[in-house]
């Protein structure tokens, strides 16, 4: 796809009449949607990449002995199938898609319209947190059949776990945007949040069964609270201790990372 058609399709989508914010950024994300459907790297890590994976962990899972930890396979494997989709389908493919826009001018020359700059960071990551939003309603909807997995106890923890993740990992997507100087940089610049979390942040092994020191540390990462949030959405055994850390902790990642975004991201390529 080249830097010509991005922009043509961006411009064509945001040079309409268009008064409110909100107008303004579903142009956007029309014009981002079509862009998407038309990227088959960005299809693959966005949308199947992160319904693909899990799988590859009922094995694991089932050697973990999580019942031990009060735990059942699909306790585990539904946060992670989420956690997945947060990881690969908003940060690592939001955080090309940012550096693939400004890289082709189309950043650049968004700014000269009526889009403001957080409309164009959010305007471009409406159809990629959409797609996240309906593949975590599909992995619900599979645990429950495949996995016998019950009703949430507290569904609002798990909803507002799995929002406070989306916003997030769009925000640390920016963040890395800004250190990444093109779309083949950015696997590499995403590695280190995508091994962290995956590794420490209970998305393939439940901090319940790591040493209390080393679960205590894993706490403070960026998805920890995200994935924390959503298996006590179902276990509804958080305490409002644990409930308040988790949501100050999600908090904390992500007013950090608009900070940063609002101080450091870069319009124009990286030369």
């Amino acid at each position: 796809m080249s830097g010509a058609t991005v922009k043509d399709s961006a411009t064509h989508a945001v040079g309409r009449s268009v008064t409110t914010p909100a107008s303004r950024m579903a142009a956007l994300a029309r014009a981002e949607l079509t862009l998407l459907g038309r990227s088959r790297t960005t299809i693959i890590t966005a949308v199947f990449m992160p319904l693909v994976l899990p799988v590859s962990l009922t094995p694991v899972v089932e050697d973990m002995k999580v019942e031990d930890a009060g735990l059942s396979a699909g306790l585990v494997l539904l946060p992670s199938a989420i956690g997945f989709s947060l990881l690969f389908g908003v940060y690592t493919a939001l955080a090309a898609i940012y550096t693939a826009r400004r890289e082709e001018l189309v950043l650049k020359r968004l700014r000269t319209g009526e889009l403001r700059d957080p409309e164009i960071l959010a305007g471009s990551a409406l159809p990629v947190l959409a797609t996240a939003l309906v593949q975590s309603l599909v992995l619900v909807a599979g645990s429950a059949v495949l996995l016998d997995l019950p009703a949430p106890e507290a569904p609002h923890l798990a909803v507002l776990g799995l929002l406070l993740g989306l916003v997030m990992c769009a925000a640390l997507a920016a963040v890395t945007a800004v250190v990444t100087r093109n779309v083949e940089g950015a696997q590499v610049t995403t590695m280190p949040m995508v091994l962290v979390s995956m590794s420490g942040s209970g998305v393939t092994v439940p901090l319940e069964l790591l040493p209390d020191r080393l679960a205590s540390f894993c706490e403070l990462l960026p998805l920890t609270p995200v994935i924390t949030l959503i298996r006590g959405g179902w276990t509804g055994n958080l305490s409002a201790y644990e409930t308040l850390g988790a949501l100050a902790t999600a908090l904390a990642w992500t007013l950090l990372a608009v900070f940063a975004v609002r101080r450091w991201f870069r319009w124009e390529p990286r030369r």
